[in-house]
């Protein structure tokens, strides 16, 4: 670890904070997966040290660190890197799946589940008849705790017709009914945290969301399923594999 630190160059002449060097170094070797996730940063008396800079300083750029998301403050115990879901966009795979696959514990912290009227983008996307009704399941989609993503679904009730029979993970219920998507369509843009979204995923207000539209469809065309997903941007690393 205090060979890593010892990697980040600091200048004192340049126009920018000392404090947002430092924040910006340790967000480099964060995200170039230098350190391991839950990996402890070390303490501000140990930047300070390393790098020859005030504790205020390194203090600063510890809670630039926190307030992005890249790493997670524990009382009495430190700063520790935080967990980041890499996706590749080449398969189609769900939430829980992703993380088991990397060691995480996930889970689903419910906002609501029922069955009222659907819209008209869901009617177009699930191809149903004005008047039609969904199910509709929100949620707050959390990896060992820490929340990642808002989630908010919604399927015909010929595939959902109990919302409250869905646990922690909606592919596998769908996949005991035969209707678990074959294919998908996602779409993937930008967006800023509302003041609910960023009361839902415990970040600031207007913090940069990585927002998600997919339809997902069975092997004899039908859509089943139409997702919004609003994705941290700070714990979520989207890759394509591009060939030619």
């Amino acid at each position: 670890m205090d060979s890593l630190v010892a990697e980040i160059s600091l200048d004192s002449a340049a126009s920018s904070h000392l404090y947002l060097q430092v924040r910006n170094g340790l967000a480099r070797l964060i995200r170039e997966r230098r350190f391991s996730v839950d990996d402890a940063l070390p303490s501000e008396r140990v930047l300070a040290d390393r790098l020859g800079i005030s504790r205020v300083t390194a203090r600063k750029a510890i809670a630039a660190l926190v307030d992005e998301g890249l790493i997670v403050s524990r009382h009495g115990s430190g700063n520790y890197i935080a967990p980041m879901l890499e996706q590749p966009l080449t398969r189609l795979t769900n939430f829980t799946e992703e993380l088991k696959q990397r060691g995480f514990v996930p889970r689903s912290r419910w906002i609501r589940r029922v069955i009222n009227a659907a819209m008209s983008e869901e009617m177009v996307a699930l191809g149903l008849s004005p008047g039609a009704r969904v199910a509709r399941l929100e949620r707050v989609r959390l990896a060992d705790e820490t929340p990642m993503a808002y989630e908010a679904s919604a399927l015909p009730v010929s595939v959902v017709p109990d919302p409250e029979a869905v646990e922690d993970s909606l592919y596998t219920y769908l996949s005991a009914r035969d209707s678990v998507p074959v294919r998908a369509l996602q779409h993937i843009r930008a967006a800023n945290a509302t003041a609910r979204q960023a009361e839902l995923l415990s970040i600031p207000l207007g913090q940069a969301l990585l927002f998600i539209t997919r339809v997902g469809y069975l092997d004899d065309g039908r859509a089943v399923e139409i997702t919004h997903t609003w994705c941290r941007s700070d714990y979520y690393d989207f890759v394509v594999e591009l060939r030619r």
